[in-house]
């Protein structure tokens, strides 16, 4: 399963890539809002960055205005992916734009329906919102599940993305559910990196090797020293 981060900060998707596990970034208004400057700016430096998709959110509730949008964001860099929210306009966008030969990735996507339409309109990534849906007491990986299968079943050419990540086994579930990506928090990817063993493993290590260090600087140290001897006298 890839990984991509839900940031705006160049901090953390720097650190992700030094990792070797950034496969993508996703972006949206209110990361970008946290953020601040000229988004096209940020969004060419996360292009630069980031081996694999980017993906730009378009604010318009029209489809040309999603269209333009759209289109001049695909112009930054060649890794960029238009985010589009599930809507009717935003599925005759999707539509368009796959007609342009750019990708998509449709939002806001909370039923396995929603996701087969966008499918079918040419998103190339489709991502299903695990948290919210769990915030409202529905099971949130049930649509990661149904999704998967759907575009396995039926060869859609599409990607599963589980979106609105909250937690390390939210991670777990969307790999096990067969998810092709799941985008998480930077705060969240730094989790799966700890585990409390893990630290006091390393620790105590660390304790052990000085401990033998300054056991074996101790046993090398001389224990006393020869009372010099004068030469005789002749």
């Amino acid at each position: 399963m890839k990984l991509f981060l839900d940031t705006a900060e160049i901090e953390e998707i720097r650190t992700a890539a030094r990792w070797g596990v950034l496969d993508g970034v996703t972006t949206n208004p209110s990361l970008y809002a946290k953020v601040g400057g000229s988004y096209d700016e940020l969004l060419v430096e996360i292009c630069r960055i980031t081996p694999g998709p980017v993906s730009a959110e378009v604010v318009a509730d029209d489809v040309e205005g999603m269209l333009k949008e759209g289109r001049a964001f695909a112009r930054l860099a060649p890794n960029i992916v238009v985010k589009v929210p599930m809507c009717e306009e935003g599925l005759e966008a999707i539509y368009r734009f796959a007609e342009e030969g750019i990708k998509t990735n449709c939002t806001l996507i909370f039923s396995a329906n929603q996701g087969l339409l966008a499918a079918k309109a040419g998103a190339s990534l489709l991502s299903p919102f695990v948290g919210r849906l769990d915030d409202i007491n529905q099971d949130g990986m049930e649509v990661i599940r149904d999704l998967v299968s759907i575009v396995e079943m039926h060869d859609l050419d599409s990607e599963v993305l589980a979106a609105s990540i909250r937690h390390p086994r939210h991670v777990t579930e969307a790999a096990l559910a067969g998810s092709h990506i799941a985008t998480l928090p930077f705060k969240v990817l730094q989790q799966m990196v700890h585990h409390p063993l893990t630290d006091k493993g390393i620790q105590t290590f660390r304790d052990d090797w000085q401990k033998a260090r300054a056991a074996a600087a101790a046993s090398a140290k001389p224990t006393g020293t020869a009372s010099a001897r004068k030469p005789a006298a002749r």
